[in-house]
C-alpha cells in the first residue's frame, strides 16, 4: 500500500515518508534508522556525522544566488511512538509501517503511523536531495530519542551548529506557528509487597477496561479523555470497599506520553459476594460509561470469571494503599496558563500501573511551561506514593521553551502564511515537549520556530495526516526556504 501513498502529491515529500516508514524506529532502538540515515546523507555527497549520542547532522551548501542568507537548522526527531490495537498482529521491532490513503487522510494499519515526526524528517530529506529547491545553507538536525526522553536534544553539544535560525517541523496543526512549550518530568513510584495465599472459598475475575481513545498526553490531555489506569482503580475503590475485592495482578497503559487506552487486572473476591459484586459493577460502569458517554463512545469495560483463580493476591494494607493513592494522584489538566488563552500550563498523566509479583511501579509524565508549577505537580505526586512507601524517582526533567513574540523569524513565517492563505495564523506555545528549549541551553542566540502539517491522533492508532494539509504546508516550507533573512 505504500505505492498508493508514493503517488500522493507532492510526491517528494511522500516519497521519503515511504522510505522512512520502511525502517523500524521505535524510541530507544533507533540504530537502523540512524543508518539508514547517515547512509542518505553520504549517498548525497553530503558532509555527515553522527553525534557523540546519535543525533545525525547533514550539511548542505546554499544554492546560487543564496549565499548571502542565514544559515538555518531545520530539525525534526527520527523515533516514533510504537502503539498498536489489541487485535493488532504487528511487531515493531522488524516491520515497516503499513500505510494506506482514506479520503484526505494517510493512516496505518492499527497501529500509529508515525508521521510524527516523520513527515518533518521526510520534508528534510527531499529538500536535501532536490536540485531544484532554492534554499540558504541547511543543517539537518535529526534528534534521537525525543519521545521517550528526549536524550538527542539534550545531548547535543554546543559548537556543532552554526545556523542562526531553526525552524522545528513537529507541531501538528497546519494553521499554527509555535514559539513556546511545556517541559516535562517522569516521575516513578515503585514498593515491594508481601503476595498472600489466596484465601479459601475465593472466585477469581478478570476486568478489562478498553476501547478508549488514547492519544498525546500533552496535547489531548484537556479534551476530557478517560484515562483507563483511574477508570480501572474506580473500579477497584467500589469492589474492595463493599465485597472486599483482592488485586493479583495489574497491568495498565503503555507509554508516558500515551494516554493510557487500556487496562487488564485479575482480582478475587469470596463466593459470597459473586452475584452481588456482579451487579454492583454493572451499576458503577453504567455510571462511568455515562460519564464518558461524549467523549469516549467506544469505552467498554469486562469483568468476566476466570477458569483459573489467581494462587496469591497483594498484601491487604499494601493494597488499599495503592486504591486511594491512585485515586489521590491528580490526572489531566491542573493549571491553565495565565498568560495564553487556552494553553495548558501544568498537566499529569498517570500513564502506566503494574502490579506483579510482588512489585508495584506506578510511571507518570508531568508537564508544565513553568518550571516551579511542573515540580509543584510533581511534588505533590511523590507525596501522595511516599505516603503508602513507595520509593519515587524524578528523572528526565527538561525544561519548557519560553515564548519570544519579538522573534525575526516568527515574522517572516507570518507574513509568508498570511499573503499565501488570505488570513492570519494562530501564534500559539502548545503543552508538549517539543525539542527547542532543550536546544536553546547550548544554542541561545539562535532564533527558533515551530510549525507542521495537519496530524491527528499522534500517539495512538487512530494517528492519521492529511494530505490536503501536506500539500498546504509543503508550499509554505518552499518559501520560507526564499525568505531566510540576509545575513548580518
Amino acid at each position: 500500500m505504500s505505492q498508493e501513498v508514493r503517488n500522493l502529491e507532492p510526491k517528494q515529500l511522500w516519497n521519503k515518508f515511504a522510505d522512512l516508514n520502511a525502517v523500524p524506529r521505535p524510541s530507544k532502538k533507533e540504530e537502523r534508522v540512524i543508518a539508514f540515515m547517515m547512509d542518505f546523507g553520504k549517498k548525497l555527497g553530503l558532509e555527515t556525522l553522527k553525534d557523540e549520542v546519535g543525533n545525525v547532522i547533514i550539511k548542505k551548501p546554499a544554492t546560487a544566488g543564496m549565499e548571502n542568507r542565514k544559515t538555518i537548522v531545520m530539525q525534526s526527531h527520527l523515533d516514533m511512538v510504537h502503539q498498536k490495537n489489541n487485535d493488532t498482529d504487528f511487531d515493531f521491532d522488524t516491520q515497516g509501517i503499513e500505510m494506506y490513503v482514506d479520503g484526505d487522510w494517510v493512516r496505518a494499519k492499527g497501529t500509529t503511523l508515525g508521521a510524527d515526526n516523520g513527515l518533518g524528517v521526510a520534508t528534510i530529506m527531499a529538500i536535501l536531495e532536490s536540485n531544484d529547491i532554492p534554499h540558504p545553507a541547511i543543517e539537518a538536525l535529526f534528534t534521537i530519542d525525543e519521545e521517550t526522553g528526549m536524550t538527542g536534544a539534550m545531548g547535543l553539544k554546543g559548537g556543532l551548529l552554526d545556523g542562526e535560525i531553526l525552524l522545528n517541523l513537529d507541531t501538528e496543526e497546519d494553521d499554527e506557528i509555535d514559539i513556546g512549550c511545556a517541559g516535562g518530568v517522569d516521575v516513578t513510584a515503585v514498593r515491594e509487597y508481601n503476595e498472600e495465599e489466596t484465601p479459601e472459598g475465593s472466585v477469581g475475575y478478570t476486568i478489562t477496561v478498553k476501547g478508549l481513545n488514547g492519544g498525546h498526553s500533552g496535547m489531548d490531555i484537556d479534551k476530557g479523555l478517560g484515562n483507563a489506569n483511574k477508570i480501572m482503580n474506580r473500579l477497584f475503590f467500589d469492589a474492595f470497599e463493599n465485597f472486599g475485592l483482592q488485586i493479583a495482578e495489574i497491568n495498565g497503559g503503555s507509554l508516558r506520553n500515551a494516554i493510557p487506552r487500556e487496562s487488564v487486572a485479575k482480582v478475587i473476591i469470596s463466593q459470597i459476594y459473586d452475584e452481588a459484586f456482579v451487579f454492583d459493577m454493572q451499576e458503577v460502569i453504567n455510571d462511568i460509561k455515562a460519564e464518558f458517554k461524549t467523549t469516549e463512545p467506544n469505552l467498554t469495560i469486562e469483568i468476566v470469571k476466570s477458569d483459573v483463580v489467581p494462587t496469591t493476591v497483594m498484601d491487604l494494607g499494601v493494597q488499599e494503599g495503592l486504591i486511594r493513592a491512585l485515586y489521590t494522584a491528580h490526572n489531566g489538566v491542573y493549571r491553565m496558563s495565565a498568560d495564553m488563552d487556552n494553553l495548558v500550563e501544568t498537566s499529569n498523566n498517570i500513564a502506566r500501573v503494574i502490579v506483579k509479583d510482588g512489585k508495584i511501579t506506578v510511571q507518570c509524565l508531568t508537564r508544565s511551561s513553568v518550571e516551579s508549577s511542573k515540580f509543584d505537580l510533581a511534588n505533590a505526586l511523590r507525596s501522595a506514593f511516599e505516603l503508602i512507601g513507595c520509593e519515587v524517582v524524578f528523572a528526565g526533567s527538561y525544561p519548557g521553551w519560553t515564548p519570544n513574540v519579538s522573534s525575526p523569524i516568527l515574522d517572516v513565517l507570518t507574513s509568508i502564511y498570511e499573503k499565501q492563505n488570505g488570513s492570519k495564523p494562530h501564534v500559539v506555545a502548545c503543552h508538549a515537549g517539543l525539542e527547542c528549549g532543550i536546544l536553546g541551553t547550548n544554542y541561545p542566540d539562535m532564533d527558533m520556530i515551530s510549525f507542521g502539517p495537519t496530524i491527528k491522533g499522534a500517539h495512538s492508532p487512530d494517528e492519521r495526516a492529511s494530505i490536503s494539509s501536506a500539500q498546504k504546508y509543503w508550499k509554505f516550507v518552499l518559501e520560507i526556504l526564499q525568505e531566510i533573512p540576509l545575513k548580518n
